[in-house]
């Protein structure tokens, strides 16, 4: 009987040794482990960024929020474009059904992640789900074109804003509180829907909008005139104003806090806060045969106490 020692020596002549394939290289696991070059782990910046692609809808492209939508083959996307698909997913075309990505909810709730205007001065992490909210008040968010009359889609902070007015819209610019503005028109009649130039102010510090429009009130062709504030409306209502119009011994008094131009000119006129004076009693204020509009508006900023 052979002895133990003969049997294994004679087992490990019959191993056959493979040669790794030519061209490629082999690695000592030891090496590895020893080399940190050799395997760099991704950062948290990419892996979050990665997240946050899988969670962007392919439909509208915005963030996903609860209930996350799949497909049998785990495509997903928001509820909101889940009707306007037709119940069919949009990468693979297979029904959706009702099914929902818990998963890539959970991932969600474990992110915290920057505010989108942190270029903008925002240095606030935020989770996920509350993300939005802060965004939609986030007191560094960019401003509209306060400009009325186009559809400018500019937006940028309040000194940026100041500049495209004046370069680009050249609006007319003054510094003071007090104001006293003419507005003419030969023919009344073809200034259903018209607007007058805007007119910057600088007091106080602020930059005001003073817009002088015309449209129709219900039936009745009316002109308004109103002020909005650079800034949000916290700090708008620090200010007061007054319009005033009239001629002959008759005059009509506006007082009011200036709108933030956080809400458009078309949503301020149409709450009509402001001073509103009917076409008859414009034409009557602008004096001579009662046909071309002559209206002077006097007007002043003053801060509360």
């Amino acid at each position: 009987m052979a002895s133990g020692s003969s049997y294994f020596d004679s087992m490990v002549e019959d191993v056959e040794i493979i040669d790794p394939p030519k061209g490629e290289s082999t690695m000592d696991l030891g090496e590895i482990g020893n080399d940190p070059t050799q395997y760099q782990p991704k950062s948290n910046v990419s892996v979050v960024s990665n997240v946050r692609e899988l969670l962007e809808c392919p439909v509208c492209l915005n963030a996903m929020y609860p209930p996350i939508h799949q497909c049998s083959n785990g495509h997903t996307l928001c509820s909101g474009c889940k009707p306007r698909v037709h119940n069919r997913c949009p990468t693979c075309r297979h029904e959706l059904g009702n099914i929902r990505c818990l998963a890539l909810e959970k991932v969600a709730a474990s992110l915290e992640l920057p505010c989108k205007y942190q270029n903008y001065g925002c240095m606030g992490i935020y989770p996920y789900y509350c993300k939005m909210k802060h965004e939609s008040q986030c007191p560094f968010r960019p401003y509209n074109c306060p400009y009325a009359g186009s559809e400018c889609t500019v937006v940028g902070d309040i000194p940026f804003l100041v500049g495209h007015l004046k370069d680009d819209h050249k609006v007319d610019m003054h510094n003071g509180s007090t104001f006293n503005h003419r507005y003419v028109k030969s023919n009344p009649q073809e200034v259903e829907n018209a607007t007058w130039m805007l007119t910057v102010f600088s007091c106080f510090g602020q930059y005001f909008c003073l817009h002088f429009e015309a449209f129709q009130l219900q039936m009745a062709p009316v002109y308004i005139a109103f002020l909005r504030f650079m800034g949000d409306d916290s700090d708008a209502k620090n200010y007061n104003y007054s319009l005033e119009v009239g001629a002959s011994g008759r005059k009509m008094i506006w007082q009011g806090v200036p709108r933030s131009i956080r809400d458009s000119h078309k949503k301020v006129r149409d709450s009509y806060d402001g001073l509103i004076i009917q076409r008859n009693m414009a034409l009557f204020f602008s004096g001579g045969d009662r046909k071309e509009l002559k209206l002077r508006v006097t007007g002043r900023i003053w801060k509360e106490q």
